[in-house]
């Protein structure tokens, strides 16, 4: 299934921030956070100071509850995150973006929208009954959130590093095992 761009691009910026918390911890600094805000493609109010950074810190937990719940868990936390920012979805279109939903002002604070944006993702997700998208990574000791928007849904890894490490590690058993083979 093919998911609109802004659902995309929520679902990664979440997975993004949600395993920044993991070891070695990241968005860390106001010039990461500006660093994602701009990666990511974000408008509207940025504050670019410290309070920010706290806030948009401050929602990695919530925003892990979202991505690891169970559909009739997402649905209560979705719902509870659109009720408390008295969202509004309306279309717009903006910069090098066609028409896409914007569901909280502009001015909102950046980890409200942020927060916002990925229950409207994940609205996305449970329509059409895809949760199975959103995993934990298979790496040993890594906690991090996959996000498979693959065709093949073949995605096991949060990131290329934890891939990689898997691959060595696998080869290394190989080796020590006396097989050499893949």
């Amino acid at each position: 299934m093919t998911f609109a761009h802004d659902t995309q691009t929520a679902l990664t910026a979440a997975s993004i921030l949600v395993n920044s918390a993991q070891p070695p911890e990241t968005m860390t600094t106001v010039d990461e956070l500006d660093e994602f805000f701009r990666g990511l493609g974000y408008t509207g109010r940025h504050d670019n100071d410290d309070r920010e950074l706290a806030q948009v810190r401050a929602i990695r937990p919530r925003l892990r509850a979202l991505l690891t719940a169970d559909r009739d868990e997402a649905v209560v936390l979705v719902n509870q995150i659109l009720g408390q920012t008295k969202a509004m979805p309306q279309l717009v279109r903006h910069d090098d973006w066609d028409w896409h939903l914007h569901v909280v002002s502009p001015d909102a604070p950046l980890a409200t929208r942020i927060t916002v944006e990925t229950a409207m993702a994940m609205i996305d997700l449970i329509r059409a009954d895809e949760l199975s998208r959103l995993s934990l990574c298979e790496a040993d000791g890594c906690a991090g959130i996959v996000v498979d928007l693959s065709r093949n849904r073949s995605r096991r890894f949060c990131s290329t590093t934890c891939g990689n490490r898997t691959a060595v590690a696998a080869y290394r058993a190989r080796k020590a095992a006396g097989t050499g083979a893949p």
